[in-house]
C-alpha cells in the first residue's frame, strides 16, 4: 500500500486518490484550473461532490463498481461528518502534489551517501 493513501469513510471505507486521470477529469467536470479548484474551498457543495467523485473513481474501478456523479449526494451523506469529507479530500489532494497526508509516518529523505568517503568528516586525520 502506498504511503499517500487516504481513506474516506462513506458507505464503506474508500480510497480517495487524485492521480493524473482523476485530476484531468476534475478539470473537465468543473471547467476550472487546479489552482482555481484549490482556492475555491469547500463552500461550493457541487464542487465538493465533483472533487470527491473524481478522487473515488480509481477505488470504484478496483472494486468493480460503476460510480456516477449522481450518486455523490447519497454517498457523502454516509460520511460521519462534513468535517471528515473536508479533511479527507484536503489530505488526498495534497498527497497528489507530494505533501504527506496528516497522520502518515515515514522517514524524511536522506542525503545521498558518499561511498568513497571523500566528503566524510570521519576521515579527518
Amino acid at each position: 500500500m502506498n504511503n499517500d493513501v487516504v481513506i474516506i469513510n462513506l458507505d464503506r471505507p474508500r480510497e480517495l486518490r487524485y492521480g493524473h486521470k482523476a485530476l484531468k477529469t476534475l478539470v473537465a467536470l468543473t471547467g476550472k484550473s487546479l489552482e482555481e479548484i484549490e482556492s475555491a474551498g469547500f463552500d461550493d457543495l457541487e464542487l465538493v461532490e465533483k472533487l470527491t467523485y473524481c478522487g473515488l473513481l480509481s477505488d470504484a474501478k478496483r472494486n468493480g463498481e460503476t460510480l456516477n456523479l449522481d450518486q455523490m449526494e447519497d454517498l457523502l451523506d454516509c460520511a460521519p461528518s462534513y468535517k471528515h469529507i473536508v479533511e479527507s479530500v484536503t489530505a488526498a489532494f495534497a498527497a497528489a502534489f507530494g505533501a504527506k497526508p496528516e497522520g502518515v509516518e515515514g522517514n524524511p529523505p536522506q542525503p545521498a551517501t558518499d561511498p568513497a568517503g571523500t566528503n566524510s568528516t570521519s576521515n579527518k586525520a
